[in-house]
Protein backbone atom coordinates (compact mmCIF):
# COMPACT_ATOMS: atom_id res chain seq x y z
CA UNK A 1 0.00 0.00 0.00
CA UNK A 2 1.39 3.16 -1.22
CA UNK A 3 -1.34 5.46 -2.20
CA UNK A 4 -4.16 6.71 0.38
CA UNK A 5 -6.81 9.28 -0.71
CA UNK A 6 -7.85 11.51 2.17
CA UNK A 7 -11.43 12.61 2.57
CA UNK A 8 -12.04 15.62 4.91
CA UNK A 9 -8.63 17.56 6.62
CA UNK A 10 -10.14 19.54 9.32
CA UNK A 11 -8.36 20.12 12.33
CA UNK A 12 -6.99 16.89 13.29
CA UNK A 13 -7.13 15.39 9.41
CA UNK A 14 -4.26 17.97 9.06
CA UNK A 15 -1.83 16.34 11.02
CA UNK A 16 -3.31 12.78 10.37
CA UNK A 17 -1.95 13.60 6.48
CA UNK A 18 1.31 14.89 7.56
CA UNK A 19 1.89 12.15 9.57
CA UNK A 20 0.91 9.38 6.54
CA UNK A 21 3.18 11.78 4.73
CA UNK A 22 6.15 10.97 6.72
CA UNK A 23 5.37 7.60 6.67
CA UNK A 24 6.35 7.75 2.93
CA UNK A 25 3.06 7.36 2.00
CA UNK A 26 1.74 9.26 -1.41
CA UNK A 27 -1.48 11.19 -0.11
CA UNK A 28 -4.10 12.91 -2.45
CA UNK A 29 -6.73 14.96 -0.19
CA UNK A 30 -10.31 16.37 -0.74
CA UNK A 31 -12.13 18.59 1.37
CA UNK A 32 -14.39 21.34 0.15
CA UNK A 33 -13.06 24.32 1.10
CA UNK A 34 -9.83 24.20 -1.12
CA UNK A 35 -8.06 27.77 0.89
CA UNK A 36 -8.15 26.09 3.97
CA UNK A 37 -5.57 22.97 2.81
CA UNK A 38 -3.24 24.85 1.33
CA UNK A 39 -0.35 24.58 4.20
CA UNK A 40 -1.03 20.88 4.16
CA UNK A 41 -1.29 21.06 0.03
CA UNK A 42 2.32 23.01 0.37
CA UNK A 43 3.60 19.84 2.52
CA UNK A 44 3.24 17.56 -0.07
CA UNK A 45 -0.35 16.44 -0.09
CA UNK A 46 -1.78 16.46 -3.94
CA UNK A 47 -5.39 17.64 -4.51
CA UNK A 48 -8.30 16.37 -5.56
CA UNK A 49 -10.91 18.37 -6.65
CA UNK A 50 -13.94 15.77 -5.43
CA UNK A 51 -14.51 12.75 -3.47
CA UNK A 52 -14.80 10.79 -6.61
CA UNK A 53 -11.41 11.92 -7.93
CA UNK A 54 -9.70 11.60 -4.20
CA UNK A 55 -11.40 7.51 -4.27
CA UNK A 56 -10.17 6.40 -7.43
CA UNK A 57 -6.47 4.38 -7.92
CA UNK A 58 -6.08 4.62 -4.13
CA UNK A 59 -4.94 1.60 -2.20
CA UNK A 60 -6.38 3.12 0.99
CA UNK A 61 -9.04 5.66 1.14
CA UNK A 62 -9.71 7.42 4.68
CA UNK A 63 -12.15 9.90 5.58
CA UNK A 64 -12.48 11.93 8.43
CA UNK A 65 -15.54 13.91 8.22
CA UNK A 66 -18.18 15.62 10.60
CA UNK A 67 -21.49 14.04 11.21
CA UNK A 68 -23.31 10.91 9.64
CA UNK A 69 -25.09 13.10 6.91
CA UNK A 70 -21.93 14.30 6.32
CA UNK A 71 -20.59 10.79 5.88
CA UNK A 72 -24.03 9.60 3.78
CA UNK A 73 -23.15 12.23 1.45
CA UNK A 74 -18.80 11.19 0.77
CA UNK A 75 -19.74 7.66 0.47
CA UNK A 76 -23.03 6.82 -1.35
CA UNK A 77 -23.71 8.14 -4.78
CA UNK A 78 -22.48 8.32 -8.03
CA UNK A 79 -19.66 10.37 -7.29
CA UNK A 80 -19.47 8.88 -3.62
CA UNK A 81 -16.51 6.56 -2.59
CA UNK A 82 -18.66 3.25 -2.74
CA UNK A 83 -19.15 4.24 -6.68
CA UNK A 84 -15.61 5.08 -7.71
CA UNK A 85 -12.69 2.92 -5.50
CA UNK A 86 -11.02 1.03 -7.14
CA UNK A 87 -11.96 -2.77 -6.38
CA UNK A 88 -9.98 -4.52 -4.00
CA UNK A 89 -9.15 -1.21 -2.12
CA UNK A 90 -9.27 -0.17 1.99
CA UNK A 91 -12.12 2.22 2.95
CA UNK A 92 -11.44 3.77 6.25
CA UNK A 93 -13.89 5.97 8.15
CA UNK A 94 -12.48 7.32 10.88
CA UNK A 95 -15.71 10.02 11.56
CA UNK A 96 -17.35 9.54 14.73
CA UNK A 97 -20.91 8.77 13.70
CA UNK A 98 -23.64 5.82 13.86
CA UNK A 99 -22.47 2.37 14.01
CA UNK A 100 -25.94 1.43 12.48
CA UNK A 101 -24.09 3.82 9.40
CA UNK A 102 -21.28 1.86 9.77
CA UNK A 103 -23.00 -1.53 9.20
CA UNK A 104 -24.28 -0.33 5.94
CA UNK A 105 -21.23 0.94 4.49
CA UNK A 106 -19.62 -2.43 5.07
CA UNK A 107 -22.50 -4.09 3.67
CA UNK A 108 -22.45 -1.94 0.82
CA UNK A 109 -18.55 -1.80 0.04
CA UNK A 110 -18.27 -5.81 0.72
CA UNK A 111 -21.34 -5.87 -2.42
CA UNK A 112 -18.87 -3.56 -4.67
CA UNK A 113 -15.67 -5.63 -4.07
CA UNK A 114 -14.60 -3.08 -1.39
CA UNK A 115 -12.83 -3.68 2.09
CA UNK A 116 -14.88 -1.26 4.29
CA UNK A 117 -13.70 -0.41 8.25
CA UNK A 118 -14.90 1.78 10.43
CA UNK A 119 -11.88 3.20 12.63
CA UNK A 120 -13.11 6.03 14.70
CA UNK A 121 -10.07 7.68 17.18
CA UNK A 122 -9.74 9.66 20.56
CA UNK A 123 -6.84 11.67 21.55
CA UNK A 124 -8.03 15.09 19.74
CA UNK A 125 -5.32 17.35 18.07
CA UNK A 126 -2.81 17.09 20.45
CA UNK A 127 -2.79 12.80 19.80
CA UNK A 128 -2.97 14.22 15.62
CA UNK A 129 0.14 16.08 16.03
CA UNK A 130 1.79 13.81 17.80
CA UNK A 131 1.00 10.36 15.93
CA UNK A 132 -0.30 8.51 19.45
CA UNK A 133 -4.21 8.38 18.83
CA UNK A 134 -5.93 5.46 19.72
CA UNK A 135 -7.58 4.44 16.87
CA UNK A 136 -10.60 1.83 17.54
CA UNK A 137 -11.61 -0.46 14.26
CA UNK A 138 -14.25 -2.56 13.62
CA UNK A 139 -14.51 -4.95 10.45
CA UNK A 140 -12.64 -8.08 9.32
CA UNK A 141 -9.90 -9.20 11.06
CA UNK A 142 -7.84 -9.64 7.93
CA UNK A 143 -8.67 -5.97 6.41
CA UNK A 144 -7.24 -4.57 10.31
CA UNK A 145 -4.15 -6.34 9.82
CA UNK A 146 -3.49 -5.65 6.67
CA UNK A 147 -3.54 -1.80 6.89
CA UNK A 148 -2.08 -1.95 10.79
CA UNK A 149 0.81 0.53 8.62
CA UNK A 150 -1.72 2.85 8.16
CA UNK A 151 -3.40 2.67 10.95
CA UNK A 152 0.20 2.59 12.98
CA UNK A 153 1.77 6.32 10.97
CA UNK A 154 -1.04 7.71 12.39
CA UNK A 155 -1.71 6.25 16.26
CA UNK A 156 0.01 4.30 18.84
CA UNK A 157 -2.91 2.35 20.54
CA UNK A 158 -4.65 0.80 17.96
CA UNK A 159 -7.56 -1.81 18.87
CA UNK A 160 -9.62 -4.50 16.40
CA UNK A 161 -12.82 -4.28 18.29
CA UNK A 162 -14.71 -7.24 15.85
CA UNK A 163 -17.49 -6.66 13.68
CA UNK A 164 -18.84 -3.64 11.65
CA UNK A 165 -19.77 -1.20 14.10
CA UNK A 166 -18.36 -2.19 16.93
CA UNK A 167 -15.82 0.92 16.44
CA UNK A 168 -18.38 3.34 16.38
CA UNK A 169 -19.96 1.76 19.86
CA UNK A 170 -16.32 1.48 21.39
CA UNK A 171 -16.47 5.46 20.40
CA UNK A 172 -19.37 5.64 21.84
CA UNK A 173 -18.15 4.33 25.34
CA UNK A 174 -15.57 6.71 24.86
CA UNK A 175 -17.42 9.65 25.00
CA UNK A 176 -19.95 8.64 27.73
CA UNK A 177 -17.35 8.47 29.99
CA UNK A 178 -16.08 11.78 28.74
CA UNK A 179 -19.04 13.66 29.81
CA UNK A 180 -19.30 12.13 33.35
CA UNK A 181 -15.71 13.39 33.66
CA UNK A 182 -15.29 16.54 32.11
CA UNK A 183 -18.55 17.59 33.65
CA UNK A 184 -17.40 16.75 37.39
CA UNK A 185 -13.96 18.29 36.29
CA UNK A 186 -15.83 21.98 35.96
CA UNK A 187 -17.68 21.58 38.55
CA UNK A 188 -14.88 20.94 40.96
CA UNK A 189 -13.62 24.05 39.82
CA UNK A 190 -16.23 25.95 39.87
CA UNK A 191 -16.93 24.97 43.21
CA UNK A 192 -13.00 26.11 43.80
CA UNK A 193 -13.53 29.35 42.68
CA UNK A 194 -16.82 30.33 44.96
CA UNK A 195 -14.89 29.30 47.85
CA UNK A 196 -12.25 31.35 47.02
CA UNK A 197 -9.77 28.77 46.68
CA UNK A 198 -6.32 29.60 44.26
CA UNK A 199 -7.63 28.22 41.30
CA UNK A 200 -3.55 27.17 40.17
CA UNK A 201 -2.77 25.77 43.45
CA UNK A 202 -5.82 23.96 43.50
CA UNK A 203 -5.45 22.21 40.05
CA UNK A 204 -1.78 21.56 41.31
CA UNK A 205 -3.02 19.96 44.47
CA UNK A 206 -5.92 17.35 42.91
CA UNK A 207 -4.90 16.46 39.40
CA UNK A 208 -2.16 14.30 39.76
CA UNK A 209 -4.16 12.63 42.79
CA UNK A 210 -7.30 10.53 42.39
CA UNK A 211 -9.61 13.62 40.64
CA UNK A 212 -6.97 13.55 37.96
CA UNK A 213 -7.74 12.73 34.39
CA UNK A 214 -7.33 13.60 30.78
CA UNK A 215 -10.19 16.20 30.83
CA UNK A 216 -8.98 17.58 33.69
CA UNK A 217 -5.45 18.06 32.43
CA UNK A 218 -5.77 18.49 29.28
CA UNK A 219 -9.32 20.47 28.67
CA UNK A 220 -10.72 22.08 31.65
CA UNK A 221 -7.19 23.39 32.36
CA UNK A 222 -7.52 25.25 29.64
CA UNK A 223 -10.93 27.04 30.63
CA UNK A 224 -8.93 27.88 33.78
CA UNK A 225 -6.60 30.11 31.57
CA UNK A 226 -9.73 31.30 29.78
CA UNK A 227 -8.75 29.64 26.65
CA UNK A 228 -11.97 28.15 24.83
CA UNK A 229 -10.78 27.55 21.85
CA UNK A 230 -11.40 24.14 19.99
CA UNK A 231 -9.28 21.05 20.27
CA UNK A 232 -12.57 19.50 19.93
CA UNK A 233 -15.64 21.38 19.02
CA UNK A 234 -18.44 21.40 21.66
CA UNK A 235 -20.56 20.88 18.41
CA UNK A 236 -18.84 17.45 17.22
CA UNK A 237 -19.27 16.51 21.22
CA UNK A 238 -23.12 17.06 21.01
CA UNK A 239 -22.93 15.02 18.27
CA UNK A 240 -21.47 12.23 19.52
CA UNK A 241 -23.70 12.26 22.29
CA UNK A 242 -26.84 12.36 20.65
CA UNK A 243 -25.51 9.13 19.05
CA UNK A 244 -24.61 7.54 22.25
CA UNK A 245 -28.03 8.64 23.76
CA UNK A 246 -29.77 6.78 20.88
CA UNK A 247 -27.56 3.94 20.24
CA UNK A 248 -28.77 3.45 24.16
CA UNK A 249 -32.35 3.99 23.55
CA UNK A 250 -31.92 1.03 21.12
CA UNK A 251 -30.97 -1.36 23.64
CA UNK A 252 -33.42 -0.06 26.04
CA UNK A 253 -30.94 1.80 28.75
CA UNK A 254 -31.01 4.40 30.22
CA UNK A 255 -28.09 6.87 31.11
CA UNK A 256 -28.80 9.64 32.91
CA UNK A 257 -25.59 11.34 33.36
CA UNK A 258 -25.46 11.58 29.48
CA UNK A 259 -28.58 12.67 29.12
CA UNK A 260 -28.21 15.67 32.05
CA UNK A 261 -24.58 16.87 30.26
CA UNK A 262 -25.90 16.48 26.66
CA UNK A 263 -28.98 18.74 27.87
CA UNK A 264 -26.48 21.15 29.21
CA UNK A 265 -23.96 21.08 26.21
CA UNK A 266 -27.00 21.99 23.84
CA UNK A 267 -27.98 24.78 25.85
CA UNK A 268 -24.54 26.21 25.24
CA UNK A 269 -24.75 25.64 21.46
CA UNK A 270 -28.13 27.36 21.65
CA UNK A 271 -26.43 30.57 23.05
CA UNK A 272 -24.04 30.27 20.17
CA UNK A 273 -21.24 28.52 21.55
CA UNK A 274 -20.65 25.32 19.27
CA UNK A 275 -17.77 26.25 17.64
CA UNK A 276 -16.00 26.93 21.20
CA UNK A 277 -13.93 23.27 22.88
CA UNK A 278 -15.51 20.94 25.22
CA UNK A 279 -14.05 23.23 27.95
CA UNK A 280 -16.33 25.44 27.75
CA UNK A 281 -19.32 23.45 29.22
CA UNK A 282 -17.86 25.42 32.36
CA UNK A 283 -19.71 28.10 31.08
CA UNK A 284 -22.90 26.82 31.98
CA UNK A 285 -21.87 27.18 35.79
CA UNK A 286 -21.95 31.02 34.46
CA UNK A 287 -18.27 30.71 35.07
Amino acid sequence: MKKIGFIGVGIMGKSMVRNLMKAGYEVSIYTRTKAKVEDVIGDGALWRGSVAECAKGQDVVITIVGYPKDVEEVYFGENGILANADAGSYIIDMTTTSPKLAVRISEEASRAGLHAMDAPVTGGDGGAKAGTLTILVGGDRADFDSCMPVFQAMGKNINYMGKAGNGQHTKMSNQIAIAGTLAGACEAFVYARNVGLDLDSCFQSISTGAAGSAQMNNVVSKALKDDFNPGFFLKHFIKDMSIAEEEAEGVDIKLDILEQVLSMCRKLEEEGMGDLGTQSLIKHYKW
